[in-house]
């Protein structure tokens, strides 16, 4: 579907109701100071960079075990669709201001950036994409190795376990291993799936096309990323010139500079987050983010950007194709079962059986976490997708008709 045409939504109201009523009341307080103009204004401000600080220290205060999880990547695109709403408020509460030097210069700064971010969100859904066939090799496991039902945590009706069922189940767990693994040509693969949000996935013509024009012509909002495109590159992109604002533009814009630098770092952190935790083409984390302390919200995001990092140097995640917890744990599980059924012997005896049932429940537990993240995972990236095209087209309209009026 073409992009501008998307009106669907999967961010909760309640999130976003929460926050637009947020800002409601901080308007209705600088309303009634006595300089209504200048109070109000500057609330709105201060309540943006509040509500980033609070959601960054609320994604900050997870344990280990959560830090980029399905559920806490999940969060993570929520509160960069909340953020860019208020944002996206902000701009329309101060049209005037948008359109004139040196404003008109900083948000057009801001709109490439999210252009760029719009081929991270493409990669994403094919990394995303590729977790969903590692997941059906985990599914043929698990009917191999499961109950009747294929069932992997039921103890009644439990089968007994053949020489055919455990072939079966080492051929996945063998075609599962080589799949993940992190080489360096690895994106290739992915490249060939690659579809855009912003086209119909159903077209034919349109991907005969793609193989008959030169890689270069390719736009974001058009066809998805090429070949040769690099996440640790476009990251680095994506941060080019996101400058701390100087004085002279905090007072020339009134203040108006300071939500599109926090919006700059919030985008440029949520992009490589993403990049962090899910497979795509040349991953790579080495995009160095400075935010001066002095920012409310800078001590949550440049914790959380340690913490990852720090995760990624982990021994046992250093060669890993995605820092998703859950892509931990599958290839955790995957590696303990398939040592196991190295050693089976048959007739199978009860002891190694039931080891064998144990970590199949296991395997199972984390299919089912893929199951019930995953779909809605995607949905959510595709909404960060739209609506960072929203967003820009609205913006961009509004630039081109103050120019009109000059």
């Amino acid at each position: 579907m073409p992009a501008t045409d998307y009106q669907g939504s999967s961010t909760p109201l309640t999130i976003i109701g929460r926050s637009l009523l947020s800002m409601k009341r901080d308007q209705v307080h600088a309303l009634e100071s006595p300089n209504d103009g200048s109070a109000s204004h500057d609330f709105e401000l201060g309540s943006f960079q509040r509500q980033v600080a609070d959601r960054f220290h609320d994604l900050a205060s997870v344990p280990p075990d959560e830090l980029l999880s399905l559920p806490w990547v999940r969060k993570l695109l929520d509160v960069f669709l909340c953020c860019q709403e208020e944002f996206r408020l902000i701009l329309f509460n101060n049209k005037a201001q948008v359109i004139k030097p040196p404003m008109d210069r900083l948000i057009a700064e801001y709109y490439e950036r999210t252009v760029k971010a719009l081929d991270v969100c493409n990669a994403i859904r094919d990394g995303i994409e590729q977790i969903k066939q590692w997941q059906k090799l985990l599914e043929i496991v698990l009917c191999a190795l499961g109950d009747n039902n294929g069932i992997a945590n039921n103890n009644c009706c439990q089968r007994a376990l053949g020489e055919g069922q455990f072939r079966r189940a080492k051929k996945a767990l063998i075609d599962l291993a080589i799949g993940m693994l992190d080489e360096k040509d690895s994106g290739q693969a992915l490249s060939h799936r690659n579809r855009s949000f912003g086209r119909n996935n159903n077209s034919t013509s349109h991907s005969k096309d793609h193989h008959h024009r030169p890689l270069g012509h390719f736009r974001s909002l058009s066809w998805s990323v090429s070949r040769s495109w690099s996440a640790a590159r476009q990251l680095l992109a994506i941060g080019n010139n996101l400058a701390v604002p100087r004085g002279s533009d905090v007072v020339a814009t009134n203040g108006l500079v300071m939500p599109v630098y926090t919006m700059g770092c919030v985008l440029l952190f949520v992009m490589w987050a993403l990049v962090a935790a899910i497979p795509c083409q040349d991953r790579g984390l080495q995009v160095h983010i400075y935010v001066p302390r002095h920012f409310s919200w800078a001590g949550p995001l440049l914790s959380l950007h340690e913490r990852i990092l720090e995760e990624s140097k982990k021994r046992d995640r250093k060669n890993a194709c995605g820092l998703l917890r859950e892509i931990y744990q599958m290839e955790k599980c995957t590696r303990l079962l398939g040592e196991l059924t190295d050693t089976v012997q048959f007739p199978l005896g009860e002891e190694k059986e039931m080891e064998v049932r144990q970590r199949v429940k296991e395997l199972g537990q984390v299919f089912d976490a893929m199951k019930e993240g995953l779909e809605p995972l995607e949905k959510q990236v595709m909404e960060v997708f739209h609506r960072i095209v929203r967003s820009r087209t609205e913006g961009l309209d509004s630039l081109g008709r103050g120019n009109n009026t000059e």
